[in-house]
């Protein structure tokens, strides 16, 4: 393994994934300072940082809340499942792809009663299996699914989840980790208790924490539910209200980041802008990929702009190490698949990229193509 040290001329590789992702230099120049973690200028950071969470949901800050939780995505995600669901209480996970089985695992591990309702990876969840189910099963207290499933990049329709969901009276998860910051969402008219999303996703800052968007007549009623010290939702949240700290050690220089992107986001026009420039990416890559002669795993109808499955090609010659190889030493890094029944890659239009970048990445592809030998 080669260890490479930073110079000042030094040019990252292009990262076309889901993230940690493509950042701005002015995000990472936000790290190059250090604040104590109860300095004022800290907690004032932080409250503003939580604001404009709030803000960028666009929900009635009387309603909700924004409780930022050290760690990444998936930390976020066992804080909510573990500290949310009383005792006895039952989650319904809706399942197509790799993100909404995690839940599943989660659940199990803290001895939580779990319900799956499953679909094909390349297709949206099934309202109307949910409907069904929550109709027959009185016990299911929780119903969770995955906005922008990262699998595949299908996009569920949390909408029509969530009507379904507060028509029979329960509570509603949303894990938004791809999609928060790209996409509107409604977290009211949705029926949203809980929605869960990363520092170093759409809204381009670094690893480093997550957040939940709650609401906060939900939270407050879950005391003495968590099954956990440091993932204590409601905890957190209580500890931040009280006197704006965290009730451990914060992640300093990623929320300095953070603050910027979300001040880069709103220059660039807040979601709507931000969701054009991962549209256009996204229709450049997919336009140029099956130009030559990839074919992606997900119909259209059922796609976000957010990343692209793409199936392996169907020629002796394509290995994916080696293209993924190819297509890094100049300069451009893909995502392996990860579904359980297809051989794909992934390719992501998230973070800091423009067309440009992504017209850099199919020279690259056709240049690997023409190095392996592989004619499509």
């Amino acid at each position: 393994m080669t260890i490479v040290s930073w110079n000042a001329s030094w040019k990252d590789k292009a990262l076309f994934t889901p993230g940690p992702l493509t950042t701005s230099r002015t995000v990472k120049q936000a790290m190059l300072r250090d604040l104590g973690s109860r300095d004022q200028e800290f907690i004032a950071l932080v409250a503003d940082v939580r604001r404009r969470l709030v803000r960028l949901a666009d929900a009635d800050p009387a309603l909700y809340t924004a409780v930022l939780m050290q760690g990444s995505g998936t930390f976020a995600i066992e804080a909510v499942i573990g500290s949310v669901i009383p005792p006895h209480g039952r989650l319904l996970v809706l399942v197509n792809g790799a993100y909404g089985e995690r839940m599943v695992q989660i659940a199990r591990r803290l001895s939580i009663d779990v319900v799956e309702v499953r679909s094909f990876e390349n297709a949206p969840v099934d309202v109307n299996a949910l409907d069904a189910t929550l109709a027959q099963d009185n016990a299911i207290t929780h119903v969770a699914v995955v906005h922008c499933e990262t699998t595949t990049g299908v996009m569920n329709p949390i909408d029509a989840v969530g009507t379904v969901t507060a028509r029979f009276g329960r509570s509603l998860i949303v894990d938004a980790m791809s999609s928060f910051g790209a996409y509107p969402v409604d977290l009211a008219g949705w029926g949203v208790d809980y929605l869960i999303s990363s520092a170093n996703k759409c809204i381009e800052g670094v690893p480093g924490f997550a957040f939940v968007l709650a609401r906060i007549a939900a939270l407050q009623a879950t005391r003495g539910y968590a099954r956990s010290i440091s993932l204590d939702l409601l905890a957190q949240y209580e500890g931040l209200e009280r006197d704006g700290q965290f009730r451990f050690t914060p992640p300093v220089h990623a929320i300095l980041a953070f603050h910027q992107a979300l001040v880069e986001l709103e220059a660039e026009g807040g979601v709507a802008g931000r969701g054009a420039r991962y549209r256009r990416n996204y229709e450049t890559t997919l336009r140029g990929m099956m130009a030559l002669g990839f074919q992606p795993y997900v119909p259209e109808a059922y796609h976000s702009y957010i990343i692209t499955s793409f199936y392996y090609p169907a020629h002796p010659n394509f290995d994916f190490q080696r293209f993924y190889h190819l297509l890094s030493e100049r300069g451009c890094v893909i995502y392996p698949g990860k579904l359980s029944h297809a051989d794909c890659f992934r390719i992501g239009h998230i973070g800091r990229l423009e067309v440009a970048d992504v017209e850099n990445l199919l020279c690259a592809v056709r240049a690997a193509l023409s190095e392996m030998e592989i004619q499509l």
